[in-house]
């Protein structure tokens, strides 16, 4: 049977309200739950067996509940959803601050660059090594969703690409001093920038010829600092080749594949991502989803197939960030994915019944029977569903550190 249960999340243990009966043990827990009545859905349940399909009634009785389940007060549940809940705010709390504290160390970096070039090398070389060291140490990499409004809004760019480009590197295969080079790269990236006006900082259309130049001349211009910086080719290298695009149509060089280091596809690949996602000035934005889907079905053939195929695999989908309706019809928000297992992310349901700060996140790995129907763009959801998951105007990204937080540590 299909049953929704008519009362708050916090006075059950099951991930959802809604779900399909599967076994003797989630009876068990209904049965202890002390309720009168569930509310049960015909269309959506098994259908009832032929009469000669029918079990005997000894067959058709569940086992007797195990008394801790029957017996278990709706106070435990409380304290155990209470608990769920410190531990998802506190992991999403560090990732905000390790993010935070990244685009703080950008600036920085930034501000150094020109006149104290060694300085600057120091604070871009400590920040990559400190999100190697969580990273590398990380087991599976959960990409994380972070909130809105979190670190310097000038410094979210590098600081996403570097994440997210370190992550995408290691699903390759890179190794230590490698994915070094590849995070220094992909954190200067764009540091050419500060020497041209902040009008022409971004492609336009409306750009002249001239412009144009101007703006291309920023990839020179990040190639300049990273070499007054004393940083070794294979950074230089990268961040020169990250607007180049295999098929030629990139700038400055207009290089093809084969000229290209495995850096450098990467940087292009995941810098076009981020812009696609994250756009600048009245430029509308697409949703990771959708960004996702433009780059496999129209510019595919200007990234290397490996290395979109590896960042398709990571990033799952439905990357964090994306708005989806689920096979149940309810809307959600996905909020993390797990790089080892992209198909069955995180999520945060819509749910009138609870205050949106108390919303839990569900695995939609425990949760078999419920998976993602398709993908909406923000303006699709109705209006309560859009307050209640705010979706966000700028995605961020960091990997959830694999922390076990004690009760003094969670509220610290």
């Amino acid at each position: 049977m299909y049953v929704q249960l008519d009362i708050g999340w916090m006075h059950h243990p099951f991930p959802v309200s809604s779900f399909r009966i599967v076994s003797a043990d989630q009876i068990a827990t209904l049965r202890g739950l002390g309720l009168t009545q569930v509310r049960y859905f015909p269309k959506k349940s098994d259908p009832i067996p032929d009469e000669g399909d029918t079990p005997t009634e000894a067959e058709a009785m569940p086992p007797e509940p195990a008394p801790s389940l029957v017996e278990a007060p709706a106070t435990l549940l409380a304290a155990q959803r209470r608990d769920h809940l410190r531990v998802q705010n506190h992991v999403l709390a560090v990732c905000n601050q390790r993010f935070g504290e990244a685009t703080l160390q950008y600036k920085s970096l930034e501000r150094a660059v020109a006149g104290q070039p060694a300085q600057a090398r120091h604070h871009g070389e400590a920040l990559v090594a400190g999100c190697l060291r969580d990273l590398l140490h990380n087991g599976d990499s959960v990409i994380r969703l972070l909130s809105e409004g979190v670190g310097e809004a000038s410094a979210l760019h590098p600081v996403n690409v570097m994440v997210v480009s370190l992550l995408l590197g290691r699903a390759l295969g890179m190794k230590g001093p490698e994915l070094h080079e590849l995070g220094m790269a992909a954190l200067l990236h764009d540091l050419g920038k500060l020497s041209i006006p902040a009008g022409l900082a971004q492609p336009a259309p409306s750009l002249t010829p001239a412009e144009r130049e101007r703006y291309e001349s920023h990839v020179g211009h990040s190639v300049a600092l990273a070499q007054h910086m004393d940083l070794s080719e294979a950074v230089l290298i990268a961040i020169a080749q990250h607007h180049e695009m295999v098929d030629g149509s990139g700038f400055p060089l207009h290089l093809v594949g084969e000229d290209m280091r495995r850096a450098g596809k990467i940087l292009a690949l995941v810098n076009h991502y981020d812009r696609m996602c994250n756009p600048v000035g009245g430029t509308e934005a697409l949703t990771p989803h959708e960004a996702l889907s433009v780059i496999f079905a129209q510019l595919k053939a200007r990234f290397d197939s490996v290395v979109l195929g590896a960042f398709i695999r990571m990033m799952g989908v439905y990357p964090p960030g994306s708005v989806v309706q689920l096979v149940n019809d309810r809307y959600a928000i996905v909020v993390s994915v797990n790089s080892s297992r992209p198909l069955r992310p995180k999520v945060i349901v819509h749910d009138s019944r609870v205050p949106k700060d108390e919303a839990p996140i569900l695995d939609l790995e425990t949760v078999p029977e419920l998976g993602i129907r398709r993908s909406l763009k923000p303006s699709q959801l109705p209006r309560d569903a859009l307050d209640y998951l705010s979706p966000r105007k700028r995605i961020c990204y960091f990997f959830e550190r694999a922390v076990d937080p004690g009760p003094d540590e969670a509220q610290a």
